[in-house]
């Protein structure tokens, strides 16, 4: 197997390079400055886009950097999952860029979902404006009142009544609810209880305009609210869209979650990767400007040591995750699912590990907005939560270890 990006794939990481050395590096400090001024407070409906980020993705867009996950020449950029992945670290370095190239969570995968399941009227109403980054959306699965790991859990329900089906309960952590420009939900709830576990759920797409759609509050992450994006708790009574808005079919909905969550966890591995080069970057730049007790910090308390097991760690981690990327690409998500399970462990925790290195390396400064580090521990911290905790994905690989074990047994029976 070779895990070297193509020529194609080569070709716009060089571009996406120079892009963000030229136009997104030096705006992110201020931008992140002047974002925790302008949207302060827990009070969504106050919260703007700051113009600086429609400059940017107007010139992503023009210079053809748009859609970058997306495997369609003439929608995206046609990469495939593996040669996607380089990008998807080369942008998980910033914290703006994602959106910037309209390659962020959770619209990326709702494109996706759209993209492969969606009926012709649901892309044209829905997929296009996501396309061109007119508007936003947020997916709708986890519940406060249940442990939401186990998705067999989810009390939320759609009925279906004549030629429109109902939706009721209660949703949380829908990243990107608070956002100005957030249109879109997709809603998953028990469509069907009585039927096997894996075909009693249903998505719907609603219009977050729709009576019945109440968006209780923003949820703080460590205190800080992450506008004007938000991960928002919202309340879905009794809310009715036409049938027509039910994505793949009834009882579909596990069906597209697979499919949906495979790539995704591969963008959310690249990001996390990228996300740790930035922090042992920020960590070496600290412990080489620093002196205490006479020596530079890298020649102290083991730091040295520290910098070469991330950088040992980061490379073992970028492994995996291009070896996932390739398994989805070559045998398709269902033979690659131990590998998107384990990078979904160890990405994120590999992240969180650096990242706490590098606030212990820079003191007090760590722990402030003079740098990006308490950002990025938070997204580590959340990303263990995220798409399934640690324990879940772990029990996966497990399972899947112990069939193989078995099948191993029976052969040689």
């Amino acid at each position: 197997m070779d895990f070297t990006p193509g020529d194609k794939s080569r070709e716009y990481l060089s571009r996406l390079q120079s892009f963000i050395d030229t136009h997104v590096t030096p705006v992110e400090e201020a931008y992140r400055k002047e974002n925790r001024e302008i949207n302060a407070g827990a009070n969504w409906s106050t919260w703007t886009t700051l113009p600086v980020i429609d400059e940017l993705k107007a010139k992503a867009r023009a210079a053809g950097l748009w859609n970058l996950f997306l495997p369609d020449a003439k929608l995206g950029a046609g990469l495939t999952t593996l040669d996607y992945a380089p990008l998807g670290e080369l942008m998980g370095r910033c914290e703006i860029a994602a959106e910037i190239f309209n390659c962020n969570a959770p619209d990326s995968g709702n494109m996706e979902v759209l993209y492969h399941f969606g009926t012709e009227q649901q892309k044209e109403r829905w997929l296009e404006p996501l396309l061109a980054g007119d508007i936003r959306s947020v997916f709708c699965m986890t519940e406060p009142g249940v442990a939401s790991s186990d998705p067999t859990n989810l009390a939320a329900t759609i009925r279906e009544d004549g030629d429109d089906v109902v939706l009721n309960g209660r949703k949380w952590w829908s990243t990107g609810l608070g956002h100005p420009n957030a249109k879109l939900a997709i809603f998953m709830g028990v469509s069907d209880p009585d039927a096997d576990p894996h075909r009693r759920h249903s998505m719907v797409l609603v219009p977050l305009d729709t009576p019945g759609v109440r968006i209780v509050r923003m949820l703080p992450t460590f205190g800080e609210y992450d506008p004007p994006y938000g991960h928002g708790e919202v309340e879905f009574n009794d809310v009715r869209v036409p049938r027509e808005n039910v994505v793949l079919g009834l009882g579909m909905g596990f069906a597209i979650a697979q499919g949906r969550l495979g790539p995704g966890r591969i963008h959310h591995a690249m990001r996390a990767i990228g996300a740790a080069e930035r922090a042992l970057e920020l960590t070496i730049a600290r412990a080489n400007e620093r002196e205490a007790f006479g020596n530079p910090l890298v020649r102290l308390g083991g730091n040295l040591e520290r910098i070469a097991d991330a950088r040992i760690a980061i490379d073992q981690a970028r492994l995996l995750t291009l070896y996932a990327a390739w398994k989805i690409d070559t045998l398709g998500v269902k033979d690659a699912m131990t590998e998107i399970s384990a990078i979904k462990v160890v990405a994120p925790n590999l992240l969180q590990r650096i990242v706490d290195q590098a606030i212990q390396i820079h003191g007090g400064a760590g722990l402030s907005h003079d740098v990006p580090l308490t950002n990025l521990y938070l997204m580590a911290r959340a990303l263990r939560l995220a798409d399934g905790p640690d324990e879940v994905h772990r029990a996966m690989v497990g399972r899947r270890e112990l069939a193989r074990y078995r099948q191993k047994l029976a052969g040689a029976a």
